[in-house]
C-alpha cells in the first residue's frame, strides 16, 4: 500500500488532493489543525482509499512538527505534500514578532524538517510535492512575509531537487494563482472570487504530475485563470 502524507489537508487545496489522490491501494496521512473540518475530509475520503489516518498537528512550533513526524511512523512514504500554509496580510510596518515566526514555521521550517526526515527512507519514484504561489516569484503589497516565505520554500526546494535527483525522488513545485479557498473570507477587500482557480484545479495537477512514469519530472507547474493573474 502507498503512504501519502498531505498537510494542510482539512479544507481548500489540501482537502481537493485528499480526495483526488484516494484510492484502494492507498493509505492517506492527513495533517490539520481543525478537527472538524479534518474528520470531515476523513470520512469523505475513507470508502476510496486503504486506509486514512487523521494528524492533528500545530506546524507553528518545532514540537508539533515532531509529534506529526512521529505520528507518521518509520514505514517510508511515497508522497509527501508540503501544502499547509498561512498567510498574513497587512503593510510590513505592522507585521508581529509572533506573525512573523508563525509564519516562518509553517511555511519554511516544517516544510524543511519534514524533507529532511522523510526524503532519506523514500523509494526511487517517489515525489515530494510543495505547493508554493505564484507569491514564490513576485512580490505583492501588504503580503511581505507570505511571499518571503514562498520565495524561501522556492529556493530550498530547488536545492532540495538536484540533491534527491540521483535517487530518482522527484521534487515537483505548484505555482497556483488566486485560488478559490476559505482563506479570501478572512483578508480584508474586494476580490473576484468567480475569477479565482478552483481547489480541484490545482488537485488535478498534482495527480497528473505524480502519475508520470517514474523517469518524467514535471517539476515546476504554473497554474493561473486564463484571463490572467488576479
Amino acid at each position: 500500500m502507498k503512504r501519502y502524507l498531505i498537510t494542510g489537508a482539512s479544507r481548500g487545496i489540501g482537502r481537493a488532493i485528499a480526495r483526488k489522490l484516494a484510492g484502494p491501494d492507498v493509505e492517506l496521512l492527513l495533517h490539520g489543525r481543525d478537527t472538524v473540518a479534518l474528520a470531515e475530509v476523513c470520512k469523505a475520503v475513507k470508502h476510496h482509499c486503504g486506509r486514512v489516518v487523521r494528524l492533528i498537528h500545530d506546524l507553528a512550533v518545532s514540537s508539533g512538527i515532531s509529534d506529526l513526524i512521529d505520528h507518521v511512523g518509520k514505514n517510508p512514504l511515497d508522497l509527501l505534500v508540503n501544502n499547509a500554509g498561512i498567510a498574513i496580510v497587512k503593510p510590513f510596518c505592522e507585521i508581529t514578532p509572533v506573525e512573523w515566526e508563525q509564519t516562518v514555521g509553517v511555511n519554511i521550517t516544517a516544510p524543511f524538517m519534514l524533507m529532511q526526515h522523510f526524503a532519506p527512507e523514500m523509494p526511487p519514484g517517489s515525489s515530494i510535492v510543495n505547493i508554493l504561489s505564484i507569491a514564490a516569484k513576485t512580490g505583492f503589497p501588504n503580503w511581505s512575509t507570505y511571499c518571503m516565505s514562498k520565495f524561501a520554500l522556492e529556493g530550498l526546494s530547488q536545492c532540495v531537487r538536484e540533491e534527491l535527483r540521483e535517487r530518482k525522488i522527484r521534487v515537483i513545485n505548484i505555482y497556483p494563482a488566486a485560488t478559490d479557498t476559505h482563506i479570501w473570507t478572512h483578508i480584508e477587500g474586494k476580490w473576484p472570487r468567480h475569477k479565482m482557480i478552483l481547489p480541484e484545479d490545482v488537485a488535478s495537477t498534482v495527480a497528473y504530475a505524480v502519475s508520470r512514469p517514474s523517469d518524467v519530472a514535471l517539476e515546476s507547474i504554473g497554474i493561473s485563470n486564463l484571463t490572467g493573474n488576479l
